[in-house]
């Protein structure tokens, strides 16, 4: 194989290592930064569950005052009953005995659904309580590991990138170059396998011709459909070949 061919197939290599290196990079900030808003949320939802359990208990006190209340003007009236003097006036009294007979009733179910919300909001709290720590705990834990994860590629990333600028160093300038005007344009990939007669980038056969001189790897040949360089891993051929192609193209691509 043409050194230059083979220098630039370990270029390829070590870019898309450094590309996914980076994309890997670029993401975990976000991921970091998703579990650091999980934990908030969850911690958000324990602490608002704890204010609504409070404001519960104080509107039950304060329902149970005005019961209480209300039961001491009950008590008042029916004391009164004794000194009224017509009958018109008895049947007002009772009249309004009746009516703070029924607003103990409403105020009464209003505090049975107090209690009942009490109940499940005490429940919920006392869940997220045993799960505090806990969920604290994974979290810490889950975003060292992703740090750690951060480092890692960050060191890799500049040890490959390092290994790249040495290995460009050695090819002449006008390979290097078509090399990075068509990684450029071809979304990072600059080279591409001839498999059967067949540029695996871009689905376009190749001319017989062309096919055999791409078989030998000794010369840097761009693919006449989307410019990349071409190489095989097929066995090189002992003779030129200019049959078993397939015959119709299968239309440009890239």
């Amino acid at each position: 194989m043409n050194s230059d061919l083979k220098t630039l197939i370990e270029l390829q290599q070590l870019d898309l290592r450094i590309h996914e290196l980076s994309t890997q990079i670029d993401k975990l900030p976000a991921e970091i930064l998703s579990l650091e808003k999980e934990l908030a949320e969850f911690i958000r939802s324990h602490e608002e569950r704890q204010r609504r359990l409070t404001a519960n208990q104080k509107e039950r006190r304060d329902l149970e005052a005005e019961v209480q209340m209300v039961r001491g003007k009950i008590s008042k009236h029916k004391d009164q009953l004794y000194e009224v003097k017509t009958n018109e006036q008895y049947r007002a009294m009772l009249k309004e005995i009746e009516g703070e007979e029924g607003k103990i009733r409403r105020i009464e179910d209003q505090i049975l659904e107090k209690m009942i919300e009490a109940e499940d909001l005490q429940k919920r709290v006392e869940a997220a309580a045993a799960k505090l720590d806990g969920e604290k705990a994974r979290a810490a834990h889950e975003k060292k590991r992703l740090e750690a994860i951060q480092k890692a590629d960050r060191e890799e990333r500049d040890r490959l990138a390092a290994e790249r600028h040495a290995m460009a160093a050695t090819l002449p300038e006008p390979v290097l170059n078509t090399y990075e005007r068509v990684r450029k344009g071809r979304g990072g990939l600059a080279l591409a396998v001839v498999r059967d007669g067949l540029c695996t980038a871009c689905n376009v056969v190749l001319r017989p011709q062309l096919y055999n001189e791409v078989r030998t790897n000794e010369l840097l040949i761009e693919c006449e459909s989307c410019s990349r360089i071409l190489y095989t891993e097929e066995p090189v051929p002992t003779e030129p070949e200019s049959s078993g192609q397939p015959a119709v193209a299968q239309g440009p691509g890239s």
